[in-house]
C-alpha cells in the first residue's frame, strides 16, 4: 500500500499530461469561461514549464531520471511518473499532428469538435488516473500500462 505522500505525488505527477491537454479546450475556454476552473490543477506545471527556460525537456528529464530510473523510490510512484510521461508524449504527438494537418481548416466546427473530443478523452483517462493513485492502485491503460511495465 503506498504512503499518502506518494498517492500525493502520483496524483501530482498526472498534473503534466493534464497540463498540455488544455490546449484542446482552448475554443471551449473562450465560448465558456466558467470551464476554465478545469485548468486550476495544472496551474503549478504550467508556472514550471513557462517560468523556466526549455522548462518543459527539464521537467521531463527530472522527472525520468530522478524517479522512473531511481530503484530507491516505491514502485507504485517509478509507475505512475513513466506512466504519466507516456501520455504525455501521446498528448504532444496528437498536439503536433493535429497543428501539420488540420491547420489549413482554420476554426471549422470539425476542428472544434475534434479537439473539444480530445479534450474530454483526455479528462477520462486523466481522471481514471488520478483515482486509481486515490485508491493507492496502479492505473490500467491498454498499451499504455503495458509499456510503462516493460519499462520497469
Amino acid at each position: 500500500m503506498p504512503s499518502t505522500g506518494g498517492k500525493i505525488l502520483g496524483i501530482f505527477l498526472y498534473m503534466i499530461p493534464w497540463a498540455d491537454s488544455l490546449v484542446f479546450g482552448s475554443h471551449l475556454f473562450i465560448k465558456y469561461p466558467f470551464i476554465q476552473i478545469i485548468q486550476i490543477p495544472a496551474i503549478p506545471i504550467i508556472i514550471i514549464e513557462r517560468s523556466i527556460p526549455f522548462g518543459s525537456l527539464l521537467l521531463f528529464f527530472a522527472i525520468f531520471i530522478g524517479i522512473v530510473r531511481n530503484n530507491r523510490i516505491s514502485y507504485f510512484l517509478r509507475f505512475n511518473a513513466l506512466q504519466s510521461l507516456l501520455i504525455n508524449i501521446g498528448i504532444i504527438i496528437v498536439s503536433f499532428l493535429f497543428q501539420i494537418f488540420f491547420s489549413p481548416f482554420g476554426n471549422s466546427l470539425i476542428i472544434r469538435s475534434f479537439s473539444s473530443t480530445l479534450l474530454i478523452s483526455l479528462s477520462s483517462v486523466i481522471t481514471y488516473c488520478v483515482w486509481s493513485c486515490i485508491q493507492g492502485k496502479e492505473p490500467n491503460l491498454p498499451g499504455i500500462s503495458q509499456a510503462t511495465k516493460m519499462q520497469l
